[in-house]
Order: structure tokens, then C-alpha cells, then sequence
């Protein structure tokens, strides 16, 4: 096998009508690069329209659909690079999208997960939902962005041009140094779909690595191009998975008070979903709790948790937000950037 310095991983599942419109962007903007596509077993001819009109892009098949989480392990174990780009099928690139990332995570080894700012497809001056200008957390773990808190996104009036520490990295464009992502034994494939890369970024942060954004590079997402916002999976996964993220990754002082008062919130969420008629969204929480309980034996065991304790954002950003009318990222306060321990 051999190896490049950087590859570019677009993972694909029944995204055929996002790699005619978005590919030709990719390559034409990623000279030089390698360039990957894994399918995850679509079932809309994906590879062979590749293999037809891009026989330069190299494939990976994998025989099921392992989602997000799965669909890239599986890839990456067989990719060799120095740095991976993982890349949604969405996402259109921009000129000199990559350079400006790679020169700042070889500014310092201890990098390990770099974000360009994303703004949105469909509102091209505003951030977009998926990442923003880089991700934060609150202590209730709730995530929030840089340029998105909840629904309100912010305009990029160049407010986010920096570099700069953040708690994770999106998914939906994410450079990662391949050294530390297999150190890190790559996504939890327990996740599937949705919060495997905050999961991912907690851990390397509490390995001693850094989690970062750069200003300096653009790409616009589509966001929602496997499942849309209001699908109850989504509803599912997220909430799942929250509690998942939340049970492996806090301090034990604080596991069970914080995941027990998640749960009542996540009550307080279903009723709101009731107002407004919703009622699979609620049927999907009340899943994601009881798969949630079943997971726990299998979350305990064997876990092994770094004393050290990523700082996180030590207010409530739901109070901050909804009662306070906080809607933008400099009206929060004590916002701590995440400390790499030495």
C-alpha cells in the first residue's frame, strides 16, 4: 500500500446525486491530493457512475451500510496518509480549502482534529448548522458552535477569521492526523451516525491532543443530505448518542448527576415536541432512553477514563439561550477554550 500525505475521504451511501454535483469541485480544487470515495454499500450505482466518469478517484467498497462511524473506520484502516480529510458528499470546497489547515496542524504535532469554517449551502453569507466556526459543549452536553447556537445562525462578517483551540470538530469536514486518530482507535462505532466526532475530539483531548479551527480556509455544507433534520432516526440517534457521549467521557463524580438530569430535560423536549404534533420525534426519545439503559453494562465495562477533565462550557447554553435570549456565541460568558494537559 502506499502512502501520501494527504487523502481526501468522501463517505458515500446512496449520495450519487451529491457526487455529480460536488466531485468536480473536489478534484478541480485538490490538485495533487489523493482522492478517495467508500461507499457504504449504496444501492443507487454510485461506484460504477465513478468508475465511468472519474476513474481517477480511487474506491473502497464496504459490504453494509456501518454508517458514519463504522463506514469510516472501515475505510481509514486501509487508507495510508499522514493527514485524512474526511468529507460529506454535501460539501462544496472552495479554492485553497486545504493548504491553509495542513500548515497550521504541522504548526504543532499535538494537533490532532482541525475544522475550516463552514458556512451554509443554501445561505451562503451565514454559518451552517453542522460546525460553524468550531464546536463547544456545555456542561449538561448540549453543543454548540461558534456562529450557531441552536437554530440562529450568525452572518459571517469575518467575526471567525482566526485560529484557535475549540472542544470538537465537525464531522461534515474534518482533518485529522492519522497517527492520532488510530492512537485513538478511531469512531465508536457504537454511535452509527451523529456525535461520533465530538466523542472522538473528547477522547483525543483527554489523550493531550488539541482540537482546532482555522479561519483561513472555507467550505459551504448542504447538512441533512443522508437524513433531514425532523427525521425521527436523526431524533433518535442524537439523543442516544448524547447520553452515550455523557456516560463514557465524564469524570465519575459527575457521570450519573449529569446524565439523570439530561434525561429530565430530554423530557422537558419530548413535551415540546408534543406542542407542535410531533409525536414520532417523542416515540424516538423515549427509544433512545430504553437503548440507552440496555448499552450501559456494555458503556461500563472495561472502560478505562483519563483523570484528566476537559474543561467545558460551565453554564447552561438551553438557559442562556432560551431564557436569557443569548443567540450569538459573544453574548456567552466564561467560555473556557480546552486546556491540553502537559
Amino acid at each position: 500500500m502506499t502512502s501520501s500525505r494527504v487523502a481526501i475521504v468522501i463517505l458515500n451511501y446512496n449520495g450519487r446525486h451529491y457526487l455529480q454535483q460536488f466531485l468536480p469541485d473536489v478534484l478541480k480544487h485538490s490538485a495533487g491530493y489523493e482522492i478517495w470515495v467508500a461507499d457504504n454499500a449504496s444501492s443507487d450505482h454510485s461506484l460504477e457512475w465513478l468508475q465511468e466518469y472519474y476513474p481517477e478517484v480511487k474506491t473502497l467498497t464496504i459490504s453494509e451500510n456501518k454508517g458514519y462511524a463504522g463506514g469510516y473506520n472501515n475505510a481509514l484502516w486501509q487508507i495510508s496518509a499522514e493527514y485524512y480529510v474526511l468529507l460529506n458528499s454535501d460539501v462544496e470546497v472552495t479554492e485553497n480549502w486545504i493548504d491553509p489547515v495542513i500548515s497550521f496542524m504541522e504548526s504543532d504535532e499535538k494537533i490532532a482534529a482541525c475544522q475550516p469554517k463552514i458556512r451554509a449551502y443554501d445561505l451562503r453569507t451565514h454559518f451552517e448548522y453542522a460546525g460553524a466556526a468550531g464546536g463547544y459543549m456545555d456542561y449538561l452536553g448540549y453543543p454548540f458552535c461558534r456562529g450557531r447556537i441552536f437554530d440562529t445562525r450568525e452572518e459571517d462578517l469575518g467575526q471567525y477569521d482566526d485560529e484557535q483551540d475549540v472542544f470538537w470538530a465537525t464531522g461534515a469536514c474534518m482533518f485529522v492526523r492519522a497517527d492520532a486518530f488510530h492512537e485513538a482507535q478511531g469512531f465508536d462505532e457504537r454511535f452509527f451516525a451523529h456525535m461520533e466526532e465530538i466523542d472522538l475530539c473528547w477522547r483525543l483531548l483527554n489523550m493531550g491532543y488539541r482540537i482546532t479551527y482555522s479561519g483561513k480556509s472555507t467550505v459551504y455544507h448542504v447538512g441533512g443530505g443522508t437524513l433531514h433534520k425532523s427525521n425521527p432516526q436523526k431524533t433518535f440517534l442524537n439523543y442516544r448518542n448524547n447520553l452515550i457521549m455523557l456516560f463514557k467521557n465524564l469524570p465519575k463524580g459527575r457521570r450519573w448527576k449529569t446524565v439523570i438530569f439530561r434525561l429530565i430535560l430530554d423530557g422537558v423536549s419530548s413535551v415540546r415536541f408534543m406542542a407542535t404534533g410531533a409525536w414520532p420525534d417523542v416515540l424516538a426519545i423515549l427509544q433512545a432512553h430504553f437503548a440507552f439503559y440496555r448499552m450501559i453494562p456494555s458503556l461500563t465495562k472495561g472502560q478505562k477514563r483519563s483523570t484528566f477533565r476537559s474543561p467545558l462550557y460551565f453554564r447552561s447554553v438551553v438557559w442562556e439561550y432560551f431564557v436569557l435570549g443569548k443567540h450569538r456565541f459573544t453574548q456567552l460568558t466564561g467560555i473556557k477554550l480546552p486546556i491540553t494537559p502537559k
